[in-house]
């Protein structure tokens, strides 16, 4: 009998970090689920770590070669038997309800396609900081997915197949035909480009479900060219989706433009690149001055944040950093039980 979930679980060279992602998964209060994990070529122990814990719902797939993340999908969703299909990145975690709140939610509702929930950060270590991904999660059309892409991250979906093979096309490797759903040319960007697909040329709703069920880390390091290579790939993704959604890209392309440019600060400022954020937030605003008008606060804190990082000394905008995270954190608590979920959630 084939499980009514199938999770999928890309692997590369993540051994710090993917003992604590699958025992997540497997630790779930809903059990009728098979967890494939595709491992991308990893060059460390990942691959040896997984092959020790033993469960009969777990299921190994080994690539070849090294393809990325959106082939690593591919992969899992090919051999996927369930119903329903949920991600989780291998440095990610789950709450313990994450699955039995999203089977209820898409077997309740039979017009939404993708079901994604709040997050909450971890720290590199595995600590959640208090602060929480506050995205949109009712009424969600193709511009403001455009825009704001309120599932946020990898481990927050939960998606029907038949929503998957709404979108499935077909790529060719090494003279054979394959069925693709997230597109292979994206090392970055791929997410976005699918739940964009998804909305704009199929029929499926997407919703979200107030409780934070996914915890996403956040990485140290990184450096500021990277930035400037995921502005690169979202500039790609937008280039395919004027072949597809023409009418919506647009209307809507330059106010996208800016969201992401803001998006991109608030990494620098992550980064603890202050200048850098300064400059992205600076063209945020610049190519797109509708983004104050339309999310004020967040815009101005994220500006301000830049400026400050960049000017002031570095131990203080530390202090400032860290009581603009306990007030923010403080406020977006109040929000989520206001919306009903149980303080146990946070």
């Amino acid at each position: 009998m084939s499980p009514k979930i199938s999770v999928i679980m890309p692997v590369y060279n993540v051994q710090k970090f993917v003992k604590q992602a699958i025992e997540s998964v497997l630790s779930q209060t809903f059990t009728d689920f098979e967890l494939i994990i595709i491992n991308d070529c990893a060059t460390d122990n990942s691959l040896r770590i997984c092959q020790k814990i033993i469960d009969p719902r777990i299921r190994i797939i080994n690539h070849i070669e090294n393809k990325g993340l959106a082939a690593a999908r591919n992969t899992g969703i090919r051999h996927a038997l369930g119903k329903y299909v949920a991600f989780i990145d291998s440095d990610d975690m789950w709450h313990t309800e994450k699955l039995q709140r999203h089977c209820t939610h898409l077997d309740e509702n039979p017009k939404v396609g993708i079901s994604f929930s709040r997050s909450s950060f971890m720290n590199y270590e595995g600590k959640t900081i208090n602060f929480y991904q506050m995205p949109q999660l009712t009424n969600i059309d193709a511009a403001h997915l455009l825009c704001r892409n309120p599932v946020g991250n990898g481990s927050a979906p939960v998606i029907r197949r038949e929503t998957l093979d709404d979108i499935r096309f077909q790529a060719v490797y090494k003279y054979e035909l394959y069925s693709c759903y997230f597109d292979e040319k994206f090392r970055q960007s791929e997410d976005i480009e699918c739940w964009l697909r998804i909305v704009a040329t199929t029929k499926w709703k997407m919703e979200g479900l107030p409780q934070p069920l996914t915890y996403y880390r956040l990485n140290h390091g990184g450096l500021s060219a990277n930035l400037l290579k995921q502005l690169a790939s979202w500039e790609q993704m937008i280039n395919k989706a004027r072949y597809f959604a023409p009418k919506l890209l647009k209307r809507h392309e330059n106010v996208a433009r800016a969201y992401q440019l803001r998006y991109l600060a608030r990494q620098a400022i992550r980064m603890k690149d202050g200048k850098m954020a300064a400059k992205l937030a600076t063209q945020a605003l610049q190519t797109s001055p509708k983004i104050l008008i339309d999310e004020m606060g967040r815009t101005i804190s994220t500006v301000s944040a830049a400026y400050l990082q960049w000017i002031l000394p570095a131990i203080c905008y530390h202090w400032c950093e860290s009581v603009g995270h306990k007030i923010i954190g403080l406020i977006q608590k109040y929000k989520i039980i206001r919306d009903g979920v149980s303080s146990a959630f946070l």
